[in-house]
C-alpha cells in the first residue's frame, strides 16, 4: 500500500504517519520586494496625516521596541499609495496586488523551480494562499498564466488562514500529494504564497485616531511571497535532491480564541485583529502539539528515549517577539534553536502566510540539527505544526533570502539603516540604535520611559550566546 497515514487506535482525533512518507520538498524560492524600511516610516507618516493623540504615541513607542530592524516592503515612505488625502481603497489595493503581488509571486516561483530543477509542465498542482488579497479569480490564476503553466493544472486557492497559511498550503499539498501516491501518480505540487501588507498602513493608522485603539499590527507586517515544490517521488529522479524530507504534521484549533487573532475585511482593506492574549496562549499550545506530533511519527522513536524539543532546530512564524520568546522559553529551547526565525523578524519582518518558507529557507543555509519542527499560528486560533527532516543545506541556486533587488544603501526610511551581525557562535544580534542588550529603550525625548526588564523578554548579551531583542510593550500597555 502506498504510504498514507492511519487512524490512531486511541481514536483521540491523531494520526500516526507510516515510515517513509517519500515526500520532499525539492525546491524553495523567496522573493522580497525592493525596500527595506525602518521603524521611522510609520512615524513619518503618523506625523504627516494625522494629530498627536494618546493612541498614535503608544503605537509608534511599540513600534520602535518590536525587535524589527527594517521590514520589507513594496515602496518606500513617500510611495503614492500610502501617500493620499485618504487611506486606498479595497479596489485600489486589489488593483495594486495584481501587479506587485502577482510580480512577486512569479519571481519566487522562478526560484523554487529553478533549484528544482524539473519543467513547469511537470506540475501536477498549485496550492496557494494569500490573505492580502480576496479577488476573483485568485491571483493563482494569473501567476500560473505568467508561468506558462499548463491550463489543466489543478488548482486550490486557501482563504481564511492568516498567518498559518504557508504552512497550511504544505499541509494540503502532501495530502494530494498521498493521494497521487495511492494512485501511483506522480505529484509535483507547487505550493505559494503572498502577502503585500505595507500599503494597509494607512488603514491602520485611519482606526487608531478615529478609534484611540492600540492596534499593534502596523508595526510588525511586511511583504513578500515564497514557493516550495512538494514531491511524492513518484516517476522522477531529482537530480537536484531533496531539501526536506517531510515526516508529520498537526493542525489544531485553540479553544475560545476566535476573537483574539484575525484579519477582518473593511472597505479600506483588510484591519488586524491581535490582542494581547496571542502570545501566552499560542506558547501554551506548543507544547501539548508537539508531544502528540512526535508521538505519530515513528521514525522519531530510533531510541531508548522519546525525542524533546531541544532536540530539534525550529522554524517558527516570527508573529512577534514575545511569540517568538514565548515559545523558546515554553519549549526550553535558546535562541539557536531559533535563529533562523529571529534572522527574518529581524531584517524582513512578519510577512504572514510568506514568512515560514522564508524561515525554512534561512535555516537550511547553516548546519544544525537532522530534524526540523516548523511552526505557525493563524486566526482561529489555529496551530499549524509540521516534522521535516533535512536533506541538503546550501541551495542549489539563488533563491531569494536576501533579494536582489533589496536597497539597502539609502539613508532613511525608504531602505535598511542598520548593521546585521554574529556573535561569533553564529547566533544573530544587532547594532542598531533601537536595539538594546538590556531590555531598556535606548534615552529619547519623546519615548515612553524604559521598558523594565523584569517585564518584559530580555535578551541577554552576545557574549553569552544570545540573541538583543528588545521586549514589545507589556500587555497591560495594549490596553
Amino acid at each position: 500500500m502506498s504510504p498514507s497515514t492511519v487512524p490512531a487506535s486511541n481514536n483521540t482525533g491523531s494520526n500516526h504517519f507510516q515510515t517513509d512518507l517519500n515526500l520532499s520538498l525539492c525546491g524553495l524560492g523567496v522573493e522580497y520586494p525592493p525596500f527595506l524600511v525602518g521603524p521611522e516610516a510609520l512615524e513619518i507618516l503618523a506625523n504627516r496625516f494625522y494629530p498627536p493623540s494618546t493612541a498614535i504615541k503608544k503605537v509608534l513607542s511599540i513600534n520602535r521596541f518590536t525587535g524589527i530592524e527594517t521590514r520589507a516592503a513594496i515602496g518606500d515612505v513617500d510611495h503614492p499609495i500610502v501617500n493620499q488625502p485618504n487611506a486606498p481603497s479595497i479596489k485600489t489595493l486589489n488593483d495594486l496586488f495584481r501587479v506587485e503581488g502577482v510580480r512577486l509571486s512569479v519571481n519566487a516561483c522562478k526560484k523554487a523551480l529553478q533549484e528544482w530543477g524539473g519543467s513547469v509542465d511537470d506540475i501536477t498542482h498549485i496550492v496557494s494562499t494569500t490573505c492580502t488579497n480576496s479577488a476573483n479569480p485568485g491571483f493563482d490564476h494569473f501567476v500560473v498564466k505568467e508561468l506558462g503553466i499548463r491550463k489543466s493544472v489543478e488548482k486550490i486557492l486557501l482563504h481564511g488562514i492568516g498567518c498559518s497559511g504557508g504552512m497550511a498550503a504544505m499541509r494540503a499539498a502532501a495530502h494530494i500529494a498521498l493521494g497521487s501516491s495511492y494512485q501511483q501518480k506522480p505529484a509535483r505540487v507547487l505550493v505559494l504564497a503572498c502577502e503585500i501588507s505595507s500599503v494597509l498602513v494607512r488603514s491602520e493608522l485611519d482606526s487608531i485616531n478615529e478609534e484611540q485603539q492600540t492596534r499593534v499590527g502596523v508595526c510588525l507586517f511586511s511583504d513578500c511571497a515564497s514557493a516550495a515544490i512538494l514531491s511524492n517521488g513518484v516517476g522522477e529522479d531529482e537530480s537536484s535532491g531533496p531539501i526536506y524530507e517531510l515526516l508529520g504534521w498537526k493542525h489544531q484549533i485553540i479553544d475560545d480564541t476566535e476573537n483574539d487573532l484575525g484579519f477582518d475585511v473593511d472597505p479600506l482593506g483588510w484591519k488586524v485583529v491581535l490582542t494581547q492574549r496571542v502570545p501566552a496562549v499560542a506558547a501554551a499550545a506548543v507544547s501539548p502539539c508537539f508531544q502528540d506530533l512526535i508521538q505519530s511519527v515513528p521514525e522519531l522513536h530510533d531510541r531508548s528515549s522519546p525525542p524533546i524539543a531541544a532536540d530539534f532546530d525550529w522554524a517558527l512564524h516570527p508573529g512577534g517577539s514575545l511569540i517568538i520568546t514565548g515559545v523558546e522559553q515554553a519549549m526550553n529551547l535558546t535562541p539557536d534553536h531559533l535563529r533562523a526565525s529571529y534572522e527574518i523578524y529581524m531584517k524582513y519582518g512578519n510577512s504572514s502566510s510568506a514568512t515560514i518558507i522564508s524561515v525554512l529557507n534561512k535555516l537550511r543555509e547553516s548546519e544544525g540539527k537532522e530534524n526540523v519542527v516548523a511552526c505557525a499560528f493563524g486566526p482561529g486560533i489555529a496551530l499549524e505544526m509540521m516534522i521535516l527532516r533535512r536533506r541538503r543545506t546550501e541551495p542549489t541556486c539563488s533563491n531569494g533570502s536576501e533579494s536582489d533587488g533589496i536597497n539597502e544603501n539609502i539613508n532613511g526610511a525608504g531602505s535598511a539603516v542598520h548593521e546585521h551581525t554574529t556573535n561569533g557562535n553564529g547566533v544573530p544580534h544587532l547594532n542598531g540604535t533601537s536595539i538594546t542588550t538590556n531590555g531598556a529603550a535606548p534615552a529619547d525625548d519623546d519615548s515612553e520611559p524604559p521598558l523594565s526588564p523584569a517585564r518584559g523578554s530580555n535578551r541577554t548579551s552576545p557574549a553569552d550566546g544570545h540573541i538583543c531583542l528588545t521586549p514589545e510593550l507589556p500587555a497591560e500597555e495594549l490596553d
